[in-house]
């Protein structure tokens, strides 16, 4: 599995094609393929999942029972649209309309690594979200989540 660090901006173009900065693709294992899957995040951003990295987490997401409504209503959110992409000769990826849409993705992007995958996000409303959070507040949410954990 891929696992990514770091932000980078990144502009879209007039078609929805932005450039994969060097940062990322110099993350990417020699050889590895090119192909994405970019799918709808939990906040109002994108995700972009390397295929390999994709392939683990949509498995489990399908495993989910068809009997409980949530179920059905979480594989309909996480798996209609999700689209595979690839790097075109000049490393660019395009978004496709619905999930730029999705997204609220205009011209300034920013791709910001998220462990097994990079989010996709407006410049702004990253900008906003980080905006909302203080020390004090990230330290709290530290605590509240992983203070939970034990054995450490």
């Amino acid at each position: 599995m891929i696992v990514f660090l770091g932000e980078y901006e990144a502009t879209l173009d007039a078609k929805g094609r932005f450039l994969l900065p060097g940062g990322l693709l110099k993350q990417l294992p020699e050889g590895a393929a090119t192909s994405f899957v970019v799918n709808r995040g939990f906040d109002e951003c994108l995700n972009l999942y390397p295929k390999e990295n994709w392939q683990p987490v949509t498995a489990e997401v399908n495993s989910l029972s068809e009997y409980e409504p949530e179920n059905r209503k979480l594989k309909r959110l996480f798996n209609n649209g999700a689209t595979e992409v690839s790097l075109d000769t000049a490393n660019r990826l395009l978004l496709p309309a619905n999930l730029k849409g999705f997204g609220s993705l205009q011209r300034d992007i920013v791709l910001a690594s998220s462990g097994n995958k990079i989010e996709i996000w407006d410049k702004t409303k990253y900008q906003q979200f980080f905006d909302s959070f203080t020390p004090e507040t990230f330290s709290s949410l530290a605590q509240k989540v992983m203070g939970k954990k034990t054995g450490d």
